[in-house]
């Protein structure tokens, strides 16, 4: 096999995405953009939309809840396509009136719901100009592993997309296998757990199966994805999920994805395409901005995109990524406190990001991760963007395709060494940025 590609308008396509969201300094996930008038919506597209542009993004991830026309305003405009995603019951759902914190997929009504909800969403979206594939779900196995005690605190846990997914992949590390739950009742207690995460597993990605086949009998033009937490339950997806047209993962590995392009075209025979991976702009040791970090990671990464989409010589397989994420985040800390401050806490531990990897300690710093900062939004409640290094550098990253001809691995090696990274801290400079290491 050659490799998988993504043909767009009839022509080879790799996904130079960024994860996209808007919200001012003050706001936090209740804000939508969408509910603002047409004014200051087209204000704020215009602002972003010219710097993703410039900054060579060909796709953005955007959640449901963005009007079709704002999609079709975006294309025509920018020529950026959307990546429409339906989170599948990720943070819960109400069902009778009653909020369920933690989905049960083999639940009928939920399954009614979702499937319901999916179906209006293919029939509504189908023909809309812009729209790229429609992805289902937002790690959602790692919701997986929440017990009925862990999911019933309040607001918090239904509305925590990000620190919820890194906290639950945090309790899958240091509990499940670790040899401090090993023997007695303990181990009993953790084995009879598995074995109830493993059944709901394959309740929730049957109904993944069910959604891909209801949304292709509506729209048979725009492809459906998964989007997965790492590689998590493999082979329960091949076995039972295999209507998903491409494997999407969300992946924090630091500077190596590793094994994950073997496996998925091994294992899976499917299209590998990075819905979310990246690193923040913040150090927790230094406990300073530390531009030059992310791009250490975000550069690593993007090679490796690069080197296994097909024709290159890698697994061949993989179609390409969206970068987490374009804009730092204010309100993922405490989520309802100290929304105009920008939180230096560390939230989460992972070791694969070993410059600031401090062992026991968290290290990752959720308000952190934009390519931009941002300062306080204005009377119509659109901000300015302060572009990091990331941003720049990003810049160039974007200018390369795996798919020319006489692209290889040489030449991608010799075209990452060559990226100016002191070229991309004076253009961040000359934006109002402050480096850690700046007198």
């Amino acid at each position: 096999m050659d490799g998988y590609k993504l043909i767009v308008d009839g022509k080879d396509f790799i996904i130079k995405g960024m994860n996209w969201d808007y919200y001012p300094i003050g706001t936090n996930y209740t804000y939508s953009l969408w509910d603002q008038s047409d004014t200051t919506i087209k204000e704020v597209l215009d602002q972003e939309m010219t710097l993703l542009k410039n900054m060579g993004v060909n796709t953005l991830r955007i959640y449901v809840g963005i009007p079709k026309k704002w999609i079709a305003y975006i294309h025509k405009n920018y020529g950026i396509y959307t990546m429409l995603n339906h989170p599948f019951g990720r943070y819960g759902l109400t069902i009778n009136g009653e909020w369920m914190a933690n989905t049960a997929y083999d639940h009928p009504q939920v399954r009614e719901l979702l499937l319901r909800e999916v179906s209006f969403l293919a029939e509504e979206y189908k023909d809309t100009p812009g729209l790229l594939f429609y992805l289902l779900g937002n790690e959602n196995n790692y919701g997986l592993y929440w017990k009925e005690n862990e999911t019933n605190h309040g607001q918090e846990e239904k509305t925590s997309p990000t620190l919820n997914n890194r906290g639950m992949y945090k309790l899958f590390l240091l509990g499940k296998g670790n040899k401090n739950f090993a023997g007695g009742a303990k181990a009993q207690e953790t084995l009879d757990f598995d074995q109830k995460v493993a059944q709901r597993a394959k309740a929730m990605y049957a109904l993944f199966d069910e959604a891909a086949l209801a949304m292709k009998s509506i729209d048979t033009r725009h492809p459906i994805a998964l989007c997965n937490g790492d590689i998590m339950f493999i082979e329960t997806i091949q076995e039972i999920c295999r209507n998903i047209d491409i494997f999407g993962t969300n992946m924090y590995r630091g500077i190596s994805f590793g094994d994950s392009f073997q496996r998925v075209a091994e294992e899976l025979e499917k299209p590998l395409l990075f819905t979310e991976f990246g690193a923040d702009a913040f150090n927790a040791i230094t406990n300073k901005e530390d531009q030059e970090s992310q791009v250490y990671y975000l550069l690593r990464n993007w090679k490796e995109i690069y080197a296994n989409a097909a024709g290159m010589g890698g697994a061949k397989n993989c179609i390409g990524g969206f970068t987490f994420q374009f804009s730092d985040s204010w309100w993922k800390v405490s989520q309802y406190e100290n929304l105009d401050v920008h939180d230096q806490k560390a939230t989460w531990n992972n070791g694969g990001y070993h410059k600031d990897a401090n062992y026991g300690a968290n290290n990752m710093n959720e308000e952190w991760f934009g390519v931009c900062s941002k300062v306080p939004a204005n009377s119509n409640g659109s901000y300015t963007l302060l572009p990091r290094a990331a941003y720049f550098v990003l810049a160039e990253v974007h200018k390369f395709s795996p798919y020319d001809s006489f692209s290889t691995l040489a030449l991608l090696e010799d075209y990452f060494k060559n990226l100016q990274l002191d070229e991309a801290i004076k253009k961040s400079k000359a934006y109002g940025r402050s480096l850690e290491n700046d007198d």
